[in-house]
């Protein structure tokens, strides 16, 4: 099968160099979409250096994005790539494995494997974004060339979409659907005090990781946007019917709209 619905992103890289080589690395392996995010310094004929006239073509392709929310909107699936374990940070250690799971889910869905910067790999923020997490298992010595690691990820791709079998995966929403989906979500959790309105993005992880595991479809995300929808309503009209009735009760409200704490207006 072919990778078609395969994009590799390059989250800030520093050095044209290691665009240009990413880019005949995702060439040699049946790749074809390269995006690149504020790259440091996006110098094209440094880049095509690299890339030699073979990955011409992808270079031709690469598409800049300011932010990496904007460059994977349009993706079903992402994966994050990370050397850095721990916390936040649940990840397989085992491309191969991923690729035939990717390989499933990419014949209905646009899968986007991501890369962070040389110098210090994704933030907590950037995996945020991401419904997984990879790493390329080393010896002790585990800083690869970003080059490298686009390599092997897309070689382990290549293998297993050479393979038959793969499972079937349904159309899955997009990453602008999911991420439409939980600022609803944070904010009506943080309006009914479900989460707190300190750092709600925090408190809301491991409702993404519970959603994002589910693998929703966009009519899922729908009907999760709508159930939102209808508690913002109702908490709404709770609200206005406790005003009437507090008007009904004591008289007018003082200014402001709200009744003081005790219920009862000043005499």
């Amino acid at each position: 099968m072919t990778l078609d619905h395969v994009a590799v992103v390059l989250q800030k890289p520093r050095y044209p160099e290691n665009i240009g080589s990413a880019a005949r690395a995702i060439r040699n392996m049946g790749i074809g979409q390269l995006r690149v995010v504020a790259p440091e310094n996006f110098d094209l004929s440094k880049v095509r250096a690299l890339a030699t006239h073979a990955a011409a073509d992808v270079v031709d392709r690469i598409e800049v994005f300011d932010d990496l929310g904007a460059a994977l909107a349009p993706f079903q699936y992402v994966v994050g790539t990370t050397a850095r374990t721990g916390g936040q940070r649940r990840v397989l250690n085992s491309p191969a494995r991923l690729a035939r799971e990717l390989v499933a889910i990419s014949r209905e869905n646009r899968v986007a494997l991501v890369f962070g910067p040389e110098d210090r790999g994704l933030t907590n923020e950037d995996i945020r974004l991401c419904h997984s997490l990879v790493t390329i298992p080393t010896a002790d010595f585990s800083s690869l060339n970003l080059a490298q690691a686009v390599m092997v990820m897309c070689y382990e791709l290549a293998q297993a979409g050479r393979q038959d079998g793969a499972d079937f995966s349904p159309r899955m929403a997009t990453r602008h659907e999911l991420d439409g989906m939980f600022d609803q979500l944070r904010d009506i959790l943080v309006r009914i005090s479900f989460i707190n309105s300190e750092n709600p993005d925090y408190w809301l992880n491991n409702l993404r990781r519970f959603f994002t595991r589910l693998q929703l479809r966009a009519g899922e995300v729908a009907i999760i946007r709508g159930l939102c929808r209808q508690v913002d309503w109702y908490a709404e009209k709770r609200f206005r019917d406790g005003l009437q009735t507090a008007r009904g009760a004591d008289g007018p409200l003082p200014e402001g709209g709200c009744p003081p704490p005790n219920g009862k207006t000043s005499p």
